[in-house]
C-alpha cells in the first residue's frame, strides 16, 4: 500500500489553511457586527439580515479566502490521508480564540479554555494512535 507522507510544504500549506481559516471566521464575524442587535424572528428580518450583511466588504473577502482554501485543502488532500490532514490543521482551535481576543476584544472564560485544551489534547491522542496504526502494519 502507498503512504502518503506528511512533507515540510504539506506541513507548510496545513499552517496557511488554518490562518486562511482563523481569517475566514474574523471575516464572517466583522459582516455580522452592523446587525449584532437584530433578532431575526420572521422571513422580512430575515431578508433585512441578508441585505445589511451581503454589502460588507467582510463578507466577500471571507468568500473569496473560502475559494483559495477549497484550492489548498484539495492539493493538501491529494497528497496526504485525510485521517492524518485533519488533526494537523486543527490548530485554529487556538487560533481562532486569539484572534477574537486581539482583534475583535471578546473574552474567552477559563472554562472554555480548558474545553479547548481537551479539544487539542484528543486531537493529538488521535493524531499518535493513526501513527500508530502505521507503524503496526
Amino acid at each position: 500500500m502507498f503512504r502518503k507522507r506528511l512533507t515540510l510544504k504539506i506541513l507548510l500549506f496545513l499552517i496557511l489553511s488554518d490562518i486562511l481559516e482563523t481569517f475566514i471566521q474574523f471575516c464572517f464575524k466583522k459582516s455580522t457586527i452592523p446587525v449584532t442587535g437584530v433578532s431575526v424572528t420572521n422571513l422580512a428580518d430575515a431578508f433585512a439580515f441578508i441585505k445589511t450583511v451581503s454589502v460588507s466588504p467582510f463578507l466577500w473577502l471571507g468568500i473569496c479566502t473560502v475559494l483559495v482554501i477549497f484550492v489548498i485543502w484539495s492539493t493538501i488532500l491529494s497528497k496526504i490521508d485525510l485521517s492524518v490532514a485533519v488533526p494537523v490543521a486543527s490548530f485554529s482551535y487556538i487560533l481562532v480564540p486569539l484572534c477574537s481576543i486581539i482583534f475583535l476584544k471578546e473574552t474567552i472564560s477559563p472554562l472554555r479554555w480548558v474545553g479547548i485544551f481537551f479539544i487539542l489534547s484528543g486531537i493529538l491522542l488521535t493524531s499518535l494512535s493513526s501513527k500508530e496504526k502505521i507503524n503496526e502494519s
